[in-house]
């Protein structure tokens, strides 16, 4: 049971870290749309920063990771521990849908991010580390806007993000409930905060994608 309990502490603070870094990364590149020259020089900043590039980069992707792996075990283990089938138990009535579905959208983001990181980090990657070229600030923006344009990547991108915004409504208010945060007048407040944060941050990255591809110039 103790196991148990410190699985979803564990796969509730991993959350948190990542819906941390989610805001962080869409206030990033919301500069996309409101100064590219200050996009530029956060994003040169960032890539070239050792603390940034050596330390938090891969507590990221450790963090990734583990939340996919934690809610892949959770979720077995909750099948398992199960003595009466969802037909008897009617879990339709008693659970939402993206509650029931959670390792589902989990693994659509997933794939999406191999894709994102195959088109960005895999290509500052080459850039940096393996052509060894030189380092230009004015290059991110242009980068973004052009990897933007294609329709391909508009759909993936907003489909990405549905599942992002599904994800997120079940996955906010129970990473609290996992860390023992349960209150009568607070965690109604925190349910609406979690659906107003599903719903914006997603949304915003959508936006963004959606400006980028509409303002190409042809």
């Amino acid at each position: 049971m103790k196991t148990s309990v410190s699985r979803k502490i564990l796969m509730a603070l991993s959350g948190f870290f990542l819906m941390f870094f989610l805001l962080q990364h869409l206030l990033i590149n919301m500069l996309s749309v409101t100064s590219p020259d200050l996009f530029n020089e956060v994003s040169h900043f960032m890539g070239y920063n050792v603390f940034i590039q050596f330390i938090m980069q891969p507590i990221l992707i450790a963090g990734i990771i583990f939340h996919l792996v934690m809610g892949m075990v959770l979720e077995a283990k909750n099948r398992k521990s199960r003595e009466i089938k969802y037909t008897v138990n009617n879990a339709n009535a008693n659970s939402s849908w993206v509650s029931r579905n959670m390792i589902i959208t989990g693994i659509m983001i997933l794939l999406f991010l191999i894709g994102h990181m195959s088109d960005f980090w895999a290509h500052e990657m080459d850039y940096k580390y393996i052509e060894g070229l030189p380092e230009d600030p004015s290059r991110y923006w242009a980068e973004l806007h052009h990897e933007m344009g294609e329709l391909k990547h508009l759909i993936v991108y907003t489909l990405a993000f549905i599942f992002l915004s599904l994800h997120l409504m079940h996955g906010f208010q129970s990473a609290f409930q996992s860390v023992g945060f349960n209150h009568n007048k607070y965690t109604p407040l925190l349910k609406k905060l979690g659906d107003i944060y599903a719903v914006v941050v997603p949304l915003g990255f959508i936006f963004i994608a959606f400006y980028h591809f509409f303002t190409q110039s042809h």
